[in-house]
């Protein structure tokens, strides 16, 4: 944990545009005498304007910068068109060095404006104080800063277009590790159903753990629920779905089944529809998102399977709510086992471990070992076989050749996994949908 000072001089009012270095300098000053520690790092974002180049905006303020040597770093400037753009590129700055509590220094007009963006474009990992932009010789204002309020006073119609703001910035932002990469199964008609897997590759999350596709927000991460929805978008205007009509899986490792059109559950692994147009997704980052496909009866699903949704039978779950929901015969659905952390990789203390062995001893390796091998992908074959799914009706590329079913674990360049990389893992999903 750190602390960074976020100076916001984007939007100064008329009596202070005159004087803006004079009053950086005075900030700078008040920070070095009352700052918590003795060295912070400092972030200054100002508005560039439009038709002039950004280093003029930044060499403007450097000569108020030059005698604040005690400082961690010199203060950084960071010029932009927009306040997202400029928020944006700070926030990359603190994520860079590991930064969690930031105060921030702004026009008192400015202080609710500002928390609509921050509480778009970070989450919970952040605390945020404020203190009101003003000259002052004693250090009373920076030793008592307003804590973060979740109360917003903005008006509706000013929070939609700093939205929108926030929105179009993102979506200008280049796409890293390469092109967005689709992988997509053979065993599935693409002239009834539009389908695939993702991979790590072609989204704007820069953390490495979370580069670049990441699909999945928590309050836990540094990635914001924004940058996610901008990395959906992507996916959906390349695989060609509706983003507002996707519906993804909400994970709590068990083995319950949403029906589209009913009733959600707080909570499920499974998920199946028959309408089209409604595109349906399971994460996985070591788990198995498995897609379901009848093309008989034009349904499908899809399913979150980590050790303990394949122990509580997630997949077949999900192929029982298809037959009884809309009718299908489960001699006719098609299941494909996406990208899953492989026999090779993963372990499971020995208690957990006997489950899989009942299952099938080749599930398991290394049995008498205190961390034994464990294959969830065989025992998720033989569990849905075991429930009358035709073993030709199961792509599984582990035991053929590896198109679809890599180990997450073992392509770091391809795929997260929470295995490999901890807790602050990505995510990767499988999705499926029937065409109009």
């Amino acid at each position: 944990m750190g602390e960074a000072i976020v100076i916001d001089l984007f939007s100064l009012p008329a009596n202070l545009q005159n004087n803006i270095q004079g009053l950086l300098r005075n900030v700078l000053e008040t920070i070095e005498k009352c700052s918590s520690i003795p060295a912070p790092f400092v972030y200054v974002m100002c508005c560039q304007r439009q038709g002039t180049e950004r280093n003029s905006e930044q060499e403007s303020l450097l000569s108020a910068l030059r005698d604040f040597q005690s400082l961690k770093k010199i203060p950084e400037v960071v010029c932009a068109l927009t306040t997202a753009a400029a928020l944006y590129t700070i926030k990359q700055r603190l994520d860079e060095e590991d930064l969690s509590i930031i105060k921030v220094i702004l026009p008192t007009l400015r202080k609710d404006l500002m928390k609509v963006y921050i509480d778009h474009l970070f989450t919970a990992v952040y605390q945020f104080e404020f203190e009101d932009l003003q000259v002052s010789s004693d250090c009373k204002s920076l030793q008592i800063a307003e804590p973060w309020s979740e109360e917003q006073t903005l008006p509706t119609q000013d929070m939609v277009l700093i939205q929108s703001e926030i929105q179009r910035y993102l979506e200008s932002l280049p796409s890293l590790k390469g092109e967005l990469t689709i992988l997509k199964s053979s065993l599935i008609p693409d002239d009834v159903f539009l389908h695939g897997f993702t991979t790590r590759t072609g989204g704007i999350s820069y953390i490495p753990t979370l580069s670049s596709c990441n699909l999945f927000s928590s309050s836990k991460w540094r990635d914001p629920q924004v940058v996610v929805k901008e990395n959906l978008r992507r996916l959906a205007n390349a695989a060609g779905f509706n983003p507002e009509t996707f519906h993804r899986v909400k994970v709590d490792h068990a083995n319950s089944v949403c029906i589209v059109g009913k009733t959600e559950p707080d909570s499920y692994d499974g998920i199946v529809t028959n309408q089209k147009g409604v595109t349906i997704a399971a994460p996985g980052a070591d788990c198995i998102p498995v897609l379901f496909a009848d093309p008989v009866r034009k349904a499908c699903g899809a399913a979150h399977s980590g050790w303990k949704g394949t122990l509580l039978g997630v997949s077949m779950a999900t192929v029982n709510a298809m037959v009884s929901e809309y009718g299908c015969n489960v001699k006719d659905i098609l299941v494909v086992l996406g990208p899953s952390v492989g026999p090779c990789c993963y372990k499971l203390p020995h208690e957990s471990a006997k489950e899989f062995h009942r299952i099938d001893p080749e599930c398991v390796r290394l049995f008498d070992s205190a961390n034994p091998y464990i294959d969830i992908r065989r025992a998720t074959r033989i569990l849905l076989e075991s429930g009358g799914i035709l073993p030709e009706n199961i792509q599984d590329d582990s035991v053929t050749d590896q198109n679809i079913t890599f180990c997450t674990a073992c392509h770091p360049e391809k795929f997260y996994s929470h295995f490999r990389d901890g807790t602050n893992f990505g995510t990767q999903i499988g999705f499926i949908s029937i065409k109009d």
